[in-house]
């Protein structure tokens, strides 16, 4: 059976996560959701989960755990989740491809929800696979 996910980690992100983890106690992950806010209009947030929610949609690479929110999952739908460490800022970086602009700064941006109808099929095609 194939197992659906909202979005995908790399290496770097599921390092870091994991690193995160390691340093709390109780956590099982993190949880990323949207929120109002920001120049843009959108915030991406980011939160220990110590009590996963079995709401959530569930993402596992190499024993890392994050979950989505399930209101954020149609903003979240086919996003890459990656980490970075620049000269100027250090955090998770998202490749979102439902993200139609950004302000400057890079820490908000303007999404616009997936289609509802493709999110739903690309769950059941998980699940028949």
């Amino acid at each position: 059976m194939g197992r659906f996910a909202v979005m995908s980690l790399t290496e770097r992100a599921a390092d870091r996560v994991r690193e995160i983890v390691a340093d709390r106690d109780n956590a099982h992950g993190i949880r990323v959701g949207v929120k109002k806010g920001g120049c843009a209009g959108m915030e991406y947030t980011i939160d220990l989960v110590t009590e996963p929610n079995p709401k959530d949609d569930h993402i596992e690479r190499d024993g890392v755990h994050v979950y989505v929110a399930p209101e954020a999952a149609l903003f979240l739908l086919g996003t890459e989740m990656d980490f970075e460490t620049t000269t100027l800022r250090t955090g998770f970086t998202f490749r979102n491809p439902n993200q139609s602009s950004a302000c400057g700064c890079g820490e908000s941006v303007e999404l616009k929800p997936a289609d509802l109808k493709a999110l739903a099929e690309a769950r059941a095609a998980a699940t028949a696979a």
